[in-house]
């Protein structure tokens, strides 16, 4: 298929990128707010905080199924259809959210949402990177990246603050009047482009039911092993059988389909095939990350939720104030060079976390999680813009939804896989500092009785004392192994960005969006 000519937008890019953006905002935000809301929905719901996460569990697995469909969604009902439909049905189910008399109820309307919302995020980067011309696509990816990066960060700050002074279904009511602007916005600025035809092709049966098989039980695996302790259980060892076999089905259907639902051929092109990995890795750490530091404050430090959102303001205040200055030099400087500086910085801020002791205040994670935001702001930018340089406009739609799939799979490893390891480091570092905590051991025994010398001035009696001052020491042994297990895990996160430093090589300077003429 040959390259459309290029057709300049009849409207002011920036206000189609409003458009679209308010949408996909909403959407992300919707993936992290609800987390610091699960106690009191499982209170309010007369439910457990593990049936709760379901809330969580059944928007990802949705979200997961439709994100891949979505460049063969647009080609069957024309982008800006589907665009309405997902955020009205988006902007719907959350309105029935907030109302959900029932855990059941919320969690079918979850379901909804998440599947409205699934589409959001590679339509507006499709959109975006069509509206502007080359040589201003950094700055689009800017303004998309802002909204991919800052909103997750934003969301448990919005959803304590929302939960604490109203209710758990403002939450989700929230959702309404941005919704109604969403689609007001789109329908005023938002137009299908002449070469994106659409397809009345047959519809691939199979490939929809692989996808769905495959990708919901890869999704729920990830999310409940931890929970499950992973490969302990027959559910988690079933949900990864059936993961192999639907997405090994999938990728051998979709090469051999006339009409595939997920055009894998996409990833012929170099550039976009290491770009997409990348992609993922980076989903891996920001999420990980995301979520890590947070508990770190809370069971670690004792920080309140609202506390901790606001000691992790300055990584998505520095993503905010640096987007945009990174959107400009992507058109002036080799996007590969932004990128190789950005993975350094987000490199060395994990490993000034993985410094941290228990004596650590606020002050202290503000600079690495400044250089975190704006590493990730010079990662964001010129990956998105480097990867989908070379692909075609008119394929453009399911580029940005393998983009997306890949970004989202990574932070869902990324959650399981940091949650795990620091389980299980701090089980290992406890073997270890409790070994040396004995009657042979000089230190140990200072400590031990003060403690007791503690314990005996407040009232308590010998043997008591004694048992207060045990139960003490091997307090600060839990404390001090699981802050030895964050530096761990940090120090791993760190690492996983210097091996992806020489991958930069493989891909290509961009050469402005020039498609299928360009070197596969």
């Amino acid at each position: 298929m040959s390259s459309a000519p290029q057709v300049q937008p009849q409207i002011n890019p920036w206000l189609i990128a409003i458009a679209v953006m308010s949408s996909t905002f909403m959407e992300v935000l919707d993936t992290t707010v609800v987390n610091v809301s699960l106690p009191h929905i499982a209170g309010s719901l007369s439910a457990s905080t593990d049936e709760a996460t379901w809330t969580l569990t059944s928007y990802l697995v949705a979200n997961a199924i439709i994100l891949p469909m979505t460049g063969w969604l647009a080609g069957r009902f024309g982008r800006k259809r589907l665009l309405m439909m997902a955020v009205t049905g988006f902007t719907v189910a959350s309105f029935f959210c907030g109302l959900a008399p029932s855990l059941p109820f919320l969690i079918i309307f979850r379901v909804i949402q998440g599947a409205c919302g699934g589409g959001l995020q590679p339509l507006s980067q499709a959109i975006l990177l069509e509206s502007f011309p080359p040589e201003k696509r950094g700055q689009a990816m800017a303004f998309w990246a802002l909204g991919i990066v800052v909103a997750p960060m934003l969301g448990p700050v919005a959803g304590g603050w929302l939960t604490d002074n109203y209710s758990w279904r403002w939450v989700f009511y929230i959702n309404v009047p941005i919704g109604v602007i969403a689609i007001l916005l789109t329908q005023a600025f938002v137009f299908d482009p002449p070469y994106l035809r659409r397809e009345k092709t047959g519809i691939d049966y199979w490939g929809i039911g692989l996808l769905t098989v495959g990708m919901g039980s890869l999704q729920i695996m990830l999310d409940k092993g931890q929970e499950e302790d992973w490969f302990g259980s027959h559910f988690i060892i079933t949900l990864l059988v059936l993961a192999i076999i639907g997405m090994g089905g999938l990728i051998i259907r979709e090469l051999k389909a006339k009409h595939p639902v997920i055009d894998l051929t996409v990833f012929k092109y170099r550039s976009y095939a290491v770009g997409t990995f990348l992609m993922t890795i980076v989903g891996f750490v920001l999420y990980g990350s995301t979520v890590l530091l947070p508990l770190l404050m809370q069971e670690l430090l004792g920080y309140t939720a609202t506390h901790a959102g606001v000691t992790n303001l300055p990584r998505g205040l520095a993503s905010f104030l640096f987007m945009p200055i990174v959107g400009i030099l992507t058109g002036k400087v080799d996007a590969r060079k932004l990128l190789a500086v950005g993975l350094t910085a987000t490199a060395i801020a994990m490993f000034l976390v993985s410094t941290f002791s228990l004596d650590v205040g606020f002050w202290n994670f503000w600079w690495p999680l400044m250089i975190q935001g704006a590493g990730l702001g010079l990662i964001f930018v010129p990956l998105t813009t480097v990867t989908n340089d070379p692909i075609p406009r008119e394929r453009m739609g399911n580029a940005t939804s393998l983009f997306n799939l890949m970004r989202n799979i990574g932070a869902s490893m990324g959650i399981s896989a940091v949650t795990t390891l620091q389980f299980r480091q701090m089980q290992a570092h406890t073997n270890i500092l409790g070994a040396h905590v004995n009657g042979s051991n000089p230190a140990a025994q200072q400590t031990f009785r003060g403690l007791e010398q503690v314990f005996m001035s407040r009232g308590a009696d010998a043997v008591t004392a004694a048992h207060q001052a045990e139960g003490a020491v091997w307090g600060m042994v839990l404390r001090q192994a699981s802050m030895l297990s964050y530096n761990d895990v940090f120090r791993f996160l760190g690492g996983m960005f210097l091996v992806l430093l020489p991958l930069l090589f493989l891909m290509r300077k961009p050469k402005g969006g020039k498609g299928p003429s360009m070197a596969h």
